[in-house]
């Protein structure tokens, strides 16, 4: 029985494989155009198409001028998710793979807060009007000076505003998490959702996560709630899924 793919898809497998196996070794230059048509006896659009898929795939990177070059997709490591490390959008721990820089990467970020309105989707998972006033705030973090995730949290302005935890990484309360700033002003959080999917990276995303736009990433939906079971904080993260691993911690009570 004939193989049904289309004739590029057929290149993307052949040269995905290649890779797998070692035959194209990370930093080696992908076979140029005229050498894939050579090859595969394809046209121009059916060996650019399969390299594209190829680079949305994350394996392989284009050089302006140079050619396109086997990207390392080997893991860097596992953001670590517990009890503890939910409480913010940032894993609380981050552990490097074996063979990695350093068993605890050194991690940085960045924070920008913005006051707006709620979007849609966060309105309803916020449980509030749309349109309703949401503090925004977007975090950049890198691990060992690389791209590690990003995350986009919102919090309904009824509940901060006025208070010393309005913006999450600024004031008294900066950097205590979502349960220890809730506490400052009288609200117990006691609970939080998380849903982990999948789904191609944005132009915006990938510039950011130095990735090829459609590239995996891995995304991490999480919402914070009160003990009246009221939504108080919800976030979006998304990390490079070829490169980092979540890890959860299940503790099992009795």
């Amino acid at each position: 029985m004939g193989d049904s793919r289309p004739m590029y898809q057929r290149i993307a497998d052949d040269l995905r494989r290649q890779i797998d196996e070692g035959a194209l070794l990370v930093g080696a230059r992908i076979p140029s155009r005229a050498e894939l048509k050579r090859t595969y006896g394809a046209s121009d659009q059916t060996v650019d198409r399969a390299v594209r898929v190829l680079k949305a795939a994350g394996y392989a990177t284009g050089q302006f001028g140079r050619g396109v070059f086997v990207s390392d997709r080997a893991p860097i490591g596992a953001l670590l998710r517990s009890t503890g490390a939910v409480d913010s959008p940032l894993s609380a721990s981050v552990q490097a793979l074996a063979g990695g820089s350093a068993e605890h990467p050194e991690v940085s970020w960045e924070a920008v807060s913005t006051p707006t309105v709620a979007p849609p989707g966060i309105a309803e998972r916020l449980g509030v009007a749309l349109g309703e006033a949401v503090m925004c705030t977007q975090y950049e973090y890198l691990a060992d000076r690389r791209p590690l995730q990003l995350a986009t949290s919102w919090e309904p302005l009824t509940l901060t505003e006025g208070t010393d935890v309005v913006y999450p990484e600024r004031g008294p309360y900066a950097r205590r998490g979502v349960r220890g700033r809730f506490a400052a002003i009288g609200v117990r959080v006691v609970r939080a959702r998380e849903v982990v999917g999948s789904r191609p990276a944005t132009g915006a995303e990938a510039e950011a996560l130095g990735c090829s736009p459609g590239q995996c990433v891995t995304s991490v939906e999480r919402t914070h709630y009160d003990a009246d079971d009221r939504p108080v904080e919800t976030s979006d993260t998304v990390v490079p899924g070829d490169r980092w691993r979540l890890e959860y911690a299940i503790a099992f009570g009795g």
